[in-house]
């Protein structure tokens, strides 16, 4: 049997802040005076709370002989202050990072760790430069949080800030935040009823006046709304604007169904290219899963089953992170001592329909060949019942599809990239036959596959249309229908017209004129079988993961209007609307 580890648990050590303001930490670390590599842990979402929560087992961890610091952030359970998104935690992480560094059980190398917001607080205290941070391991999170949290494609993505803000930001810590903004106890039963509620509380409008979360509950919210655009609001907090500044080497871990999978992708690719130094740009480590938001120790995303080696588990999630930080922090020195993390190809996918792990040597893949495929009909593509295609060969003179957009009747959200109510916000994978039979949803699809078809890389929608609005949305899914018909969802995307050609500079339409519209739908790696088909899905709405267009051009969260917009699509040889996929050669 192996010698027994020692270990010495701290809890509500107190760590100060530069302003006077006292945040509160658990130590886990082997029993002795070390010193030891630190890794540390910023949450929000408390550091009591099962520590199979924390995406890396601090026991296990302990054992291996890292010091590891789990620290409620500013306003956030046992600590001090006032909890406001992403605003303290750049200079809060610094002097974290720089407090676990000077104790004298730490070896003065610190990394960082965790999840979603927990992955905010490492890149954003890796912008201040804390000199002992030496390495950060980021799972499911975002590059730039404007496009890519908040909104996406210009769009507020409603389902997913509501759901989260209610729920984990504000009834999960309602002790907190009333007692520092002086609510009165009774508002909490009111959060519960929204959170049990919430198909009304997507369908509120004005949505600025959503009554919920005023009185202080959760201030950052209503700023969100108030700043649409990509302003100072945002651009302070950016990440991938500050890749050059950032000087650590990054483990990026995120999901092919997670809702910050493009900002993964940015982070890795902006570091590798832009990061401060070499040792940055060379030590950036990439791994996306069949993964949906918050399903660590899942086979499932949604209702898809992509086999046990899905599992995070499976694949020693832990153990990587482990000989991640073994690497960058023993005390002898990378150089000095390898365990052959950095040896091993820097990006690690798993590949759907075949169910199976890839090692790659660069992202995107450089051997995979941009095809694009051609939206075509004879003007009937409404829902899946009608005359739409999807071809390589470009269109000619074709009549163009339209259908009625009504704001009022928005098409449903099934599944996608969504987050944070398992219920009002499943996401993941799910049948898309239902939304299907909609006729505000057009649907091109090829014929059956002869062979498998691997897609693997960026998605993009080249999309002309028009519409009678002077501001509306356009949508696009990707999807794999088999050969019974099922329609699995794998990745989708929007854009706000008025963001066409700038996130900071909006500018509203012609009606009737036609535009081209560039939709961002992240990436996949996806085997079409065959006899599978091609599909791809265009509409104007997916709610309540996107907000609503309102269609008339006002301010969207301050409109209470709801007005129906015709909407044409064109895929002609002067206006060829298409979907770029990456083919991998087989």
């Amino acid at each position: 049997m192996p010698d027994a580890i020692s270990l010495k648990i701290e809890t509500n050590v107190a760590v100060a802040m530069r302003d006077g303001v006292t945040l509160y930490a658990d130590i886990y670390r082997p029993d002795g005076d070390g010193p030891f590599p630190t890794i540390l842990q910023r949450t929000p979402y408390d550091k009591t709370q099962g520590l199979s929560a924390t995406m890396l087992d601090p026991i296990r961890s302990a054992k291996a002989g890292f010091a590891v610091v789990i620290q409620d952030t500013r306003g956030r359970h046992a600590s001090e202050g006032e909890f406001y998104a992403f605003r303290d935690d750049i200079d809060d992480g610094f002097d974290t990072v720089e407090w676990a560094a000077a104790q004298p059980w730490s070896n003065g190398k610190v990394g960082m760790y965790g999840a979603s917001y927990v992955g905010a607080t490492q890149w954003l205290a890796a912008t201040a430069r804390p000199p002992h941070l030496v390495a950060i391991a980021p799972t499911v999170t975002a590059s730039n949080y404007h496009d890519g949290w908040t909104y996406q494609g210009g769009a507020f993505e409603l389902g997913f800030n509501m759901s989260w803000t209610l729920l984990q930001l504000t009834l999960a810590n309602f002790k907190n935040v009333s007692g520092v903004q002086g609510v009165p106890r009774e508002r909490r039963a009111d959060l519960i009823q929204a959170v049990d509620n919430m198909t009304e509380a997507f369908a509120f409008l004005p949505t600025k006046d959503f009554p919920q979360l005023d009185s202080g509950l959760a201030k950052y919210y209503y700023d969100w709304l108030a700043h649409p655009d990509y302003d100072d609001y945002w651009q302070k907090l950016c990440i991938e604007d500050r890749h050059s500044e950032i000087e650590v080497p990054a483990l990026h871990i995120g999901g092919w169904y997670d809702i910050f999978l493009g900002g993964t992708i940015r982070n890795y690719l902006g570091m590798k290219e832009s990061g401060a130094n070499e040792t940055a740009r060379s030590g950036q480590k990439l791994i996306i899963g069949p993964w949906a938001h918050g399903a660590r120790g899942s086979t499932m995303a949604g209702s898809h089953y992509f086999g046990i080696m899905a599992d995070p588990m499976a694949t020693d999630i832990d153990g990587i992170h482990l000989r991640w930080f073994d690497h960058w922090l023993n005390a002898r020195g990378p150089k000095d001592e390898k365990n052959g993390i950095t040896d091993e190809a820097p990006v690690r996918i798993f590949v759907m329909g075949d169910d199976v792990w890839r090692e790659e040597q660069e992202w995107p893949l450089s051997r995979a060949q941009e095809t694009k495929y051609y939206l075509h009909s004879g003007g009937k593509a409404n829902s899946k019942n009608g005359d739409g295609s999807l071809g390589a060969d470009s269109p000619q003179a074709e009549p163009p599809d339209v259908f009625l957009y009504n704001p009022a009747d928005p098409v449903p959200t099934t599944g996608g990239a969504l987050c944070c109510n398992p219920y009002y916000a499943a996401n993941g994978a799910y049948d898309q036959n239902q939304v299907e039979e909609r006729q505000d949803v057009l649907v091109y699809t090829t014929p059956p596959l002869e062979q498998d078809l691997e897609v693997t890389g960026p998605v993009t929608v080249t999309l002309w249309a028009a519409t009678s609005a002077t501001d509306t949305d356009f949508t696009a899914k990707l999807v794999d229908v088999c050969e019974n018909g099922c329609a699995r969802n794998l990745t989708d995307g929007i854009i706000r017209a008025r963001y066409r050609d700038s996130m900071s500079n909006p500018t509203l339409l012609e009606p009737g004129r036609p535009y081209c519209y560039q939709i961002d739908l992240w990436a996949t790696s996806n085997v079409f079988k065959a006899g599978h088909r091609i599909r791809l899905e265009i509409s104007s709405s997916n709610f309540p993961r996107f907000d609503r267009n309102t269609n008339t051009g006002n301010i969207i969260a301050e409109d209470t209007e709801l007005r129906p917009a015709l909407q044409t699509v064109f895929h002609d040889g002067q206006q060829a609307s298409y979907v770029s996929l990456a083919i991998v050669p087989r």
